[in-house]
């Protein structure tokens, strides 16, 4: 196995990231699911080499955290055994690939999943870390809030498109070229300059008013979008959440044994494929209307070195004074690692206490800047009352 490599924005089991609670391995599961026996043995490893906590990141992976650099080659080790490594740094960090979880059995989309993870596995596409692809091809689409830059979708009327993130419309394409039409728009992204500095995302290049080649640009409308998914039972299983996006050990393992998978989202939930009934488990999110739904919190002080304090001891106070529709995001930073985009309330952690940004992401301009977390519990009307 190769060495530890303690670097990069976004980590993998064979490139991870080291944090203030040890070395963070992110594992990315093929197509989109773990069955059942992988499952289990993730949480066996958890447990085993890292810290017993298990992350559900936005986009569709898993992270085990608090692993130690001596753990973490028997951590590859167990993952090989689990069929869910990559041969490679460089191939794993090009399957970034989110996956519907509302397919059905027969339909196109695992297919399409393997086959593009396949492709990116043998394509010498030097892409950024974070550029990702989206198999998103139910008769409505799930994963338009999901970070991705080049998504396979579905028109009004049933046919696959191809469509670069950022533009409205996309090419229409026959099932065997969907593959070939996707890798052709990440290469031309490449090609016209999009990728600088091993950065860049498709919709950033789009709206600076780069144009699509004729050959990519097509004129299909993508189908509906579905409501936004909460816990709660589906034709496809049991859709459950985690608080703040992170599982214990026991939980997976006790997830995974209701069903024959579990089926990953970019929703820090997983949805247990086969369930006719909510699990029971006191670890999971299964109420709809559960108030930590409503609350977005990385990881903070002292699990990320970059943090500047406790995000999620403030963000669990808060959750019940969240009203039902907005959201509430507390960062340990102003990265915004754990949401890039805007929330009804914004809580950004600096040197000098929470930075307050109303309707807005960590990137905009706050309206209060230095506030204390005791004073924010002591009155939360500070900021959910603030306009």
């Amino acid at each position: 196995m190769s060495a530890v490599a303690v670097k990069g924005w976004c980590p993998g089991a064979l490139r991870p990231m080291l944090s203030g609670d040890g070395l963070m391995v992110r594992v990315r599961p093929f197509g989109g699911r773990l069955d059942a026996g992988q499952a289990a043995g993730l949480a066996d490893l958890a447990e085993c080499y890292g810290n017993g906590l298990i992350d559900l990141t936005s986009r569709a992976n898993l992270q085990i955290r608090g692993v130690s650099h001596d753990g973490h080659l028997p951590l590859l080790d167990g993952l090989t055994l689990l069929g869910l490594l990559d041969p490679d740094a460089e191939t794993e960090s090009r399957r970034n690939v989110l996956v519907t979880p509302f397919w059905r059995a027969g339909d196109d989309t695992c297919s399409l999943a393997i086959e593009l993870e396949r492709a990116l596995a043998n394509s010498s596409l030097d892409l950024p870390t974070k550029f990702g692809f989206a198999v998103d091809d139910g008769k409505e689409r799930a994963l338009t809030t999901a970070s991705a830059d080049v998504r396979i979708e579905r028109d009004p009327a049933g046919g696959l498109i191809v469509r670069a993130d950022g533009a409205e419309l996309g090419r229409s394409v026959a099932r065997t070229d969907v593959v070939d039409v996707a890798l052709a728009l990440a290469g031309w992204f490449v090609t016209s300059g999009g990728a600088k500095g091993g950065r860049g995302r498709m919709m950033a290049h789009i709206r600076a008013g780069t144009r699509l080649p004729e050959a990519l640009r097509g004129h299909a409308r993508p189908t509906s979008v579905t409501v936004a998914p909460l816990p709660g039972l589906y034709p496809q299983g049991a859709l459950v959440g985690a608080t703040f996006g992170q599982l214990t050990h026991s939980a997976l393992r006790h997830l995974a044994g209701y069903g024959q998978a579990l089926r990953m989202t970019p929703w820090r939930m997983m949805l247990v494929e086969g369930l006719h009934e909510m699990p029971r488990c006191d670890d999971v999110i299964t109420q709809a209307d559960d108030p930590a739904l409503r609350v977005i919190a990385c990881s903070g002080a002292p699990r990320c070195r970059e943090a500047h304090a406790d995000t999620r001891e403030l963000a669990a106070a808060l959750a019940p004074h969240i009203a039902a529709g907005a959201r509430l995001h507390v960062s340990g930073c102003t990265k915004g690692c754990a949401h890039s985009g805007p929330a009804s309330i914004t809580l950004a952690a600096t040197s000098e206490g929470f930075d307050l940004v109303r309707d807005g992401s960590t990137r905009d301009t706050p309206i209060r800047r230095g506030l204390r977390s005791a004073s924010i519990v002591k009155d939360p009307s500070i900021v959910v009352g603030a306009h």
